[in-house]
């Protein structure tokens, strides 16, 4: 995959991305439903191609503005991670040098790696992450409306326990991805799927969405690096 392929690619996933989470907010305040109105409208002229790089442009700006108005990335990490892909997209369409694109793209890519890497890291240092106690709480306390079914989880100690240690040692080996194409592409399917079923189960769907835009970068960075 090209370097030009890869940002054309996490440009339409972006595009998409931004246009799901903005419906969400179409229902809100006059003030906020203008915001996102003309963020859905920036998105497709994204996802089209049209003026791309000033579309992103337009979306770095309501970014800022959305940053402001609600103090901060309320959505957490799929927020940092979005303006984190708009940021390393903006400077690879303005900077008219080969070299500041390939790092931008490479510092996403590697963003994308130190994200599954540090959050297994931070999980194995917990003794509830360790004992499977975190994930028992996750299932029988979530502030998220999952059924009862879901719930019953908790009920299994032992499941829980193998569960806790997939997540945490995927997540911690997933740097060795970039040994391989194919165990990259193993990694990414098994990481998509781990998204997926957190959207299914607890409805964190951004982070599914916004993850999945940062791939392509992964993608060209693992060609480039087995290359050195």
């Amino acid at each position: 995959m090209t370097l030009q392929e890869a940002i054309g690619y996490s440009e339409i996933l972006l595009a998409l991305a931004f246009i799901q989470q903005s419906f969400e907010h179409l229902t809100a305040r006059r003030r906020e439903r203008i915001l996102f109105s003309i963020r859905i409208l920036l998105s497709v002229c994204l996802l089209a191609g049209f003026y791309a790089d000033w579309a992103l442009l337009g979306l770095f700006i309501l970014y800022l503005v959305q940053l402001s108005w609600f103090e901060g990335p309320y959505n957490g990490g799929s927020d940092r991670m979005g303006i984190l892909i708009l940021t390393a997209l903006l400077i690879a369409n303005f900077s008219p040098a080969l070299l500041v694109r390939e790092l931008a793209f490479g510092y996403l890519a590697l963003q994308l790696v130190l994200s599954y890497f540090i959050s297994g890291w931070v999980k194995i240092r917990n003794p509830d992450w360790r004992s499977g106690l975190a994930l028992n709480d996750v299932f029988r306390f979530s502030a998220y409306p999952v059924s009862d079914q879901i719930r019953q989880f908790a009920a299994s100690p032992r499941l829980l326990f193998v569960m806790s240690w997939a997540v945490m040692l995927f997540e911690l080996l997933f740097p060795l991805c970039l040994l391989h194409p194919i165990s990259l592409t193993l990694g990414l399917a098994i990481a998509a799927l781990f998204h997926l079923a957190n959207a299914c189960l607890f409805g964190l769907n951004r982070f599914f969405w916004i993850w999945l835009c940062a791939y392509p970068s992964i993608i060209w960075f693992q060609e480039r690096f087995i290359q050195i």
